[in-house]
């Protein structure tokens, strides 16, 4: 794999019983790109980015992270690696306070043991100290640290987007994938989600995937941009490029 690329997915694909999913998806990923997938709704992308994290096995192919075959990991092994996501549909422990959800995404980084976790050591306390103070550092980036000590649950919907993301980043991730991050927010928030976005990718000098239906975001972040249709490759390019491309027009833009 090229020096400067994260990830090289080469012929991936899926099937469940006799239906094929996604067949023959190729996608490479440099480092700190913004990259776009897009396509109509059940084109596959959701399982492309559950086939990278191992929620689903493929049936065929290679992803390889880092000159690292992905082939015998599972999710967390895939984790661990250095890839993270958020969901189509938020998944937060809601009960729990905003600051011990991204405590949560740091669970792999902590270096006491179960001895020192018991007897409160003063390795427990460092470590503890440790975390905390790197949590609300992400909370302070998505203007969530006041939140704090409030209840995911209560926050906005805008907020628990945020919170997602922050969260995913607290495992130290190399490739972030956020999966309809724009979903719900209104013209203000996402305008305000691009700005973030890019500040996430400067600051932790990471590559991002994105699976996103709001074409002015997709369009004004993404660097290169890949079109899904019934489980295939219709077509890749820069943002330009592909709202000229007549069979992505026909297929999934329209009259965007």
């Amino acid at each position: 794999m090229p020096e400067n690329n994260i990830l090289q997915v080469s012929k991936l694909g899926v099937d469940f019983g006799g239906l094929t999913a996604v067949n023959n998806f190729n996608l490479t990923i440099g480092k700190n790109e913004i990259i776009g997938l897009i396509g109509p709704n059940g084109a596959g992308k959701t399982t492309v980015f559950n086939l990278l994290t191992k929620v689903y096995q493929p049936t065929r192919g290679k992803i390889v992270l880092n000159g690292q075959d992905l082939e015998k990991m599972d999710t967390v092994a895939v984790n661990h690696a250095g890839i993270a996501r958020t969901f189509q549909n938020i998944r937060l422990f809601n009960q729990l306070s905003v600051l011990e959800n991204v405590l949560v995404g740091m669970d792999r980084h902590i270096g006491y043991s179960t001895l020192d976790g018991i007897f409160r050591t003063g390795k427990f306390y460092r470590e503890e100290k440790a975390a905390k103070e790197k949590a609300m550092e992400l909370l302070k980036i998505f203007h969530l640290d006041e939140f704090a000590d409030y209840e995911a649950d209560n926050l906005s919907y805008g907020a628990q987007r945020r919170l997602e993301i922050a969260r995913a980043l607290a495992s130290d991730p190399c490739l972030l994938l956020l999966d309809e991050p724009a979903a719900g927010m209104n013209p203000s928030e996402t305008v305000d989600l691009m700005n973030t976005i890019r500040t996430v990718r400067d600051r932790f000098q990471i590559s991002i995937l994105l699976i996103e239906h709001d074409m002015k975001l997709v369009m004004g972040i993404c660097e290169r941009i890949t079109v899904l249709n019934y489980g295939t490759v219709l077509a890749e390019g820069t943002p330009e490029e592909i709202q000229k491309n007549p069979q992505v027009i026909k297929a999934y833009l329209g009259g965007v």
